[in-house]
């Protein structure tokens, strides 16, 4: 069965920079496939040449079986990360709006309703806060019901209820057939919502896989993190402990073996605060396989700081 979207040895140039430089993937139906990156990747050069906004300078693209330019646009849904509505419109008119481009669209208070505003609501747009405009983009990308929905960073400046909200939404929608070409920043975003994840950087896909292939590849081991004073030569254990900011770090402990740990410090009289386990997750694997790219984490629903980590300490959060 011929895949839903399909690229081959894709090159775009400006000027002598190669903006994509021989990138190909490809995406069956009901699949969530996500892009990630550093900024300047190529990410959005493909999501453009893949819809067919731009036209590659070598190589080929097939969405839904034609070139994209030919591709049905009834069947096709498109968020772009620049997308800017008029501020004098309320979030239904502007979902009504589009709505009014097709054929069979869907009823646009429904759509509002499921990406969590009220259809009823209006403010203009902009006077929204910047969560509840990037809410309205999105229902405004899926008034159509695509087969074919492109999402470049559906979710940025939403609050943490209101991403989680929308990513249940792409779920429902994925698990019913559509398919989902999303490109992203948030690592947890792309571990929970991608069936395949492509690590795209300097033009070219360096990595790709499902999020538990990248992440038990090229995420690393284990973590305990003893909370303590206490050196990495005071305690004699089996399991080789490192001196870092946080504590004694313990690398490729199961977690039937932390009784076993705590017992070594318990017999070199070593007094620990507290201790956490973790194992490696999609941006471990990013961070490692980015070779330095700073990623910064929004401020949690309790106010939590903000973190920054590098390759270089991808294990450590600070």
């Amino acid at each position: 069965m011929e895949s839903v979207l399909a690229a081959e040895d894709v090159r775009k140039f400006y000027g002598d920079t190669a903006a994509l430089d021989g990138v190909s993937l490809s995406v069956d139906e009901g699949e969530v496939f996500a892009l990630v990156g550093p900024n300047g990747a190529g990410k959005t050069t493909l999501v453009r040449c893949l819809t067919g906004t731009t036209t590659p300078d070598e190589g080929a693209v097939r969405l839904l079986g034609e070139p994209p330019a030919d591709a049905g646009k009834q069947r096709v849904g498109l968020l772009p990360q620049d997308f800017s509505p008029t501020d004098r419109l309320t979030a239904g008119e502007l979902v009504g709006y589009y709505a009014g481009l097709y054929d069979d669209a869907r009823d646009q208070s429904e759509v509002l309703a499921e990406v969590g505003l009220d259809p009823d609501d209006d403010t203009w747009f902009g006077d929204l806060s910047g969560g509840q405009k990037r809410r309205a983009c999105v229902a405004a990308a899926l008034v159509n019901d695509p087969d074919v929905l492109f999402l470049d960073e559906p979710t940025t400046a939403v609050d943490p209820a209101g991403r989680r909200a929308l990513w249940s939404v792409f779920e429902s929608l994925a698990a019913a057939g559509t398919t989902i070409v999303l490109t992203t920043h948030d690592m947890a975003e792309a571990e929970r919502l991608a069936d395949d994840v492509a690590l795209l950087a300097d033009g070219r896909v360096t990595a790709s896989g499902s999020p538990a292939e990248l992440v038990a590849q090229h995420g690393g081991p284990t973590r305990l993190v003893v909370e303590t004073d206490a050196g990495a030569d005071d305690v004699s254990s089996e399991f080789r402990a490192e001196r870092t900011d946080e504590g004694l770090v313990f690398r490729d402990v199961a977690p039937e073996d932390i009784g076993g740990v705590v017992a070594a410090l318990d017999d070199a009289g070593v007094e620990f605060e507290a201790l956490s386990w973790r194992e490696p997750t999609l941006e471990d694997a990013y961070l490692e396989l980015a070779g330095g790219v700073e990623v910064v984490r929004d401020v949690d629903a309790a106010g939590g700081a903000t973190t920054r980590r590098d390759a270089s300490d991808a294990g450590v959060t600070r």
